[in-house]
């Protein structure tokens, strides 16, 4: 049985948080709900889970004790140590605190060396790690992650992904929201958020390959294009005619696409 949505609408204080969405969740699977900041990611966690009651359309999730979650910048308690918050964890679930799969767990995490150091101890990339340990421990049949991956270095994001590769290989069902588009690539299945409504979903190959028009790189920035700063260049896209004088063909990569959509969705509304 697939998790998720089905056209979801959620109001929080009189404004649309998130409209319309739909989403899958599968078993064995990773699903990436991708986003900038206000573009609904936390909103569709906190529902999933059952912390918030759609305003509209329908939720499937699991019962309460077979999810794990781990909220946004949190999933630790820091004045507890690692193996005070496993056990924790394990007690609530009614679970051996020694078992095997917590020893299993501190080995995969690296965490076997700390269990005594506090969680507000470790460092970022550790402690998001003993986060998820904490959310996998139970095998729940869902796990939600709300931007386990945020303010890391490139090796804890890895890291951490790895586990989360991991609880899907068991069987569970995984979702974790994040603003890094690049990870989407390690997905199976992607949804990316704007402004509280679905810009794009499917695979990270399938929304490449919905891109449509020309993309180039300029050194400066076009008048009559829509164009975006990265790194030293400006990317710039033509939906229809040919790249403005300047500008060099490129291939889209993911950000390229979701960006495009994004203008394309301004220019019509």
């Amino acid at each position: 049985m697939s998790f998720g949505f089905t056209d979801v609408t959620v109001e929080l204080g009189g404004e649309t948080a998130i409209e319309g969405v739909d989403l899958e969740v599968e078993p064995g699977a990773i699903t990436a709900v991708i986003g900038a900041d206000g573009a609904g990611k936390t909103t569709t966690s906190r529902t999933l889970v059952g912390l918030l009651s759609p305003t509209a359309g329908t939720v499937r999730r699991p019962r309460a004790e077979a999810i794990g979650y781990q909220p946004e910048a949190a999933g630790t308690w820091r004045d507890l140590t690692v193996s005070e918050n496993l056990s924790f964890v394990a007690r609530a679930h009614g679970l051996p605190v020694a078992s095997d799969r917590y020893r299993e767990l501190l080995e995969v995490t690296g965490l076997g060396p700390a269990t005594d150091r506090l969680a507000g101890e470790l460092s970022g990339g550790m402690r998001q790690k003993l986060a998820v340990a904490m959310a996998m421990l139970p095998r729940p049949e869902l796990t939600v992650l709300d931007e386990p991956t945020t303010g890391l270095d490139p090796m804890s994001r890895a890291e951490v992904w790895r586990l989360l590769a991991r609880a899907a290989g068991e069987g569970t069902a995984v979702l974790a929201t994040t603003s890094y588009l690049n990870e989407a690539e390690r997905a199976s299945h992607v949804v990316v958020l704007d402004n509280g409504k679905v810009l794009a979903a499917g695979t990270a190959e399938s929304i490449r390959s919905s891109f449509r028009g020309l993309l180039g790189i300029s050194a400066t920035r076009p008048l009559d294009a829509s164009a975006w700063r990265r790194g030293n260049h400006w990317r710039v896209w033509v939906p229809n005619g040919s790249l403005p004088p300047g500008a060099r063909s490129a291939t889209p990569d993911l950000e390229d696409v979701v960006t495009a959509a994004a203008y394309a969705r301004q220019e019509a509304s």
